[in-house]
C-alpha cells in the first residue's frame, strides 16, 4: 500500500459519509475561526492604541500636577497640594536640559461665536510649539506667535470645522470670534485631522496660553508638555522635572508620564486580554478534536470489515494505523483552513465598517492555528486508529 493508496482512501472514508465529514470540519473551523478573529481584534485595538498616542507627537514628557500616592486618585483629577503654574514652565524651559520644547496648555471651555453662529467649542490656551509637537500643521493663515509665556495677545487659530461652521464659505482668516467676553482676530486655520485620543481637533481654538487664562480667570495650568531631543533623554529628564518642581513646590506633587510608558501598560494588558480570547478559542478546538475522536470512532465501528479484509490482502498495522490517522488529519487540517478563510472575511468586514481600527491576525496566531489544527485530528485520531490496527482480521470480517 502506498501513500498514494492511503491518501485516496481516506478521502473516499470522508467523502462516503458527507453529512457527518461537513459537521466535524465545520466544528474545527468554528474554533479557528475564534482564534484567527479574537486575536485579530486583540491586535486591531493594540495598533489603534498605538497609532493614536504616535499623533501626540513624538519623544513627549507629559507633566500633570498632582500624584497617585498623595491624592489617593488618578494624577490630574484634583486634590493636588499646588497647582502647575507659568513659572514651573519657564523653570523648566530655563533649566532642563535636553528639552527641545516646553508647552504649558490652559483648558476653558464656553460659547465661541461669530456674528450670529455661535458653538460651544474647547479653547486650548497654549503655545507656537503646540502645534509642531502635536503633529498638527496650518492649512490657512499662520501659527501663534513665538512669544514668552506671560504674554498674551488677542489673537486664534481655529480648527477646520469650526472655520466652516461659523464661517461657512467665507475666509475667516482676519475675522473676529468671540469666546466668552473676549475678542480674538483668527489668524489660521488648522488642517483637518478628526478625532485624537477622543479630542475632536477639527473643533477647537488655540490662542496664547496667557490669553486663555485670563479669559478664563485661570491661575493654574492643566498641563505642561516637554518634547525631548531624543528618546533616551525621557527618563534623565522625567527626573530632573521631578527634583525641579518638588524643589519648587517643597513637596512632590507632579506625575511625569512619557507615550512609551502608557503603552507599554496599555500594551501589556491588550496582549493578556489576546492571550485569553486566543485561549478560548484553544479550548474549541480541543472540542472540536474530541468530536473528531467521536466521529472516527463510529468510522471504525462501521468499517470493521473493511479492516479485516484489509488485513486478510497482507495490509499491515501501521498502513491501518496511518489510514485512520491521515482521515482525521484531512479532516482538521480542511476545517483549520476553511476557519482562517471565515476569520480573515470577518476581519475584513470589521475593517470595512470601523477603518479606524486596523485589525489584523498577527502571524503567531495564523501559525499557531494552523499548528493546532494540522495536529488536532493525528492527536484525537490515535485512539480511533489504534483500535482499528488491533482488530483481528477473523473477527472484523465475521462481523459484517
Amino acid at each position: 500500500m502506498t501513500i498514494g493508496d492511503v491518501f485516496g482512501m481516506a478521502a473516499r472514508a470522508l467523502s462516503q459519509h458527507r453529512r457527518r465529514t461537513f459537521l466535524s470540519l465545520l466544528g474545527v473551523a468554528m474554533g479557528a475561526t475564534a482564534v484567527i478573529f479574537l486575536t485579530g481584534l486583540g491586535e486591531g485595538a493594540r495598533r489603534y492604541v498605538v497609532g493614536e498616542f504616535a499623533s501626540l507627537g513624538s519623544n513627549l514628557v507629559i507633566v500633570i500636577p498632582g500624584k497617585t500616592e498623595t491624592t489617593g486618585s488618578f494624577p490630574g483629577m484634583g486634590g493636588a497640594p499646588n497647582d502647575l503654574t507659568l513659572d514651573d514652565a519657564r523653570a523648566i524651559d530655563r533649566r532642563i536640559s535636553g528639552a527641545r520644547r516646553v508647552i504649558p496648555i490652559a483648558l476653558g471651555n464656553d460659547m465661541v461665536s461669530h456674528l450670529e453662529r455661535r458653538r460651544q467649542l474647547v479653547v486650548i490656551g497654549t503655545t507656537a510649539d503646540f502645534v509642531p509637537a502635536r503633529q498638527l500643521a496650518i492649512a490657512r493663515g499662520r501659527n501663534l506667535p513665538t512669544v514668552a509665556f506671560e504674554r498674551g495677545a488677542p489673537v486664534a487659530v481655529i480648527g477646520d470645522k469650526v472655520a466652516r461652521e461659523l464661517f461657512r464659505d467665507t475666509d475667516p482668516i482676519g475675522k473676529v470670534i468671540r469666546a466668552g467676553d473676549a475678542r480674538m482676530r483668527v489668524i489660521g486655520v488648522l488642517e483637518k485631522r478628526g478625532k485624537q485620543m477622543g479630542q475632536d481637533l477639527d473643533q477647537i481654538v488655540i490662542a496664547p496660553v496667557a490669553t486663555v487664562m485670563q479669559i478664563f480667570n485661570r491661575s493654574s495650568l492643566f498641563r505642561i508638555l516637554i518634547e525631548v531631543n531624543a528618546h533616551s533623554d525621557s527618563d534623565r529628564i522625567q527626573e530632573q522635572v521631578i527634583s525641579l518642581i518638588s524643589e519648587r513646590h517643597d513637596e512632590e506633587d507632579i506625575t511625569c508620564i512619557t507615550q512609551e510608558a502608557v503603552l507599554d501598560s496599555l500594551g501589556g494588558i491588550l496582549r493578556a486580554l489576546t492571550m485569553a480570547v486566543s485561549g478560548i478559542g484553544a479550548i474549541s478546538l480541543a472540542v472540536a478534536g474530541i468530536g473528531i475522536m467521536n466521529v472516527m470512532l463510529v468510522s471504525v465501528s462501521e468499517r470493521t470489515a473493511e479492516v479485516g479484509l484489509m488485513k486478510a490482502l497482507g495490509a499491515r498495522q501501521r498502513q491501518i494505523l496511518a489510514v485512520f490517522l491521515v482521515e482525521a488529519a484531512m479532516l482538521s487540517s480542511a476545517g483549520g483552513l476553511l476557519g482562517l478563510a471565515l476569520g480573515a472575511g470577518l476581519l475584513r468586514i470589521v475593517t470595512l465598517v470601523y477603518p479606524a481600527v486596523p485589525a489584523a491576525t498577527p502571524l503567531w496566531a495564523v501559525l499557531g492555528v494552523l499548528g493546532l489544527t494540522i495536529f488536532t485530528g493525528p492527536l484525537f485520531g490515535v485512539m480511533p486508529a489504534w483500535r482499528a490496527m488491533k482488530l483481528e482480521p477473523v473477527t472484523a470480517l465475521s462481523s459484517h
